[in-house]
């Protein structure tokens, strides 16, 4: 039998060494992973974030990653603003399948 302590150690080391995204936790977007966050409402970010997490491979992410950034520098131009940059909101994904 294995003492208590010890089993939820077990778990914890087994549920780290799984690792990829969903140990630790979904996607969250954020002002600093997503390009023109402040040029976005509360429902489009929300909508962004969403949509992101359903992605499993990245060449779909990256579909709607070039859509979303031409949107952004349309808005970023149009408000006289720079569009921003961040970290690649696709990298946490997979290739797509050959």
């Amino acid at each position: 039998m294995i003492k208590r302590g010890y089993r939820t150690m077990l778990v914890l080391a087994l549920g780290c060494a799984a690792g990829g995204a969903e140990a630790r936790g979904p996607w969250r977007a954020s002002e600093s992973n997503t390009p023109g966050w402040q040029l976005m409402s509360p429902a489009e970010r929300i909508d962004h974030q969403a949509r992101v997490r359903r992605f499993r491979h990245q060449d779909e992410c990256r579909r709607h990653q070039e859509e979303h950034l031409r949107l952004i520098a349309l808005r970023a131009r149009a408000a006289a603003r720079e569009p921003g940059s961040g970290p690649d909101f696709c990298a946490h994904l997979q290739p797509g399948p050959q």
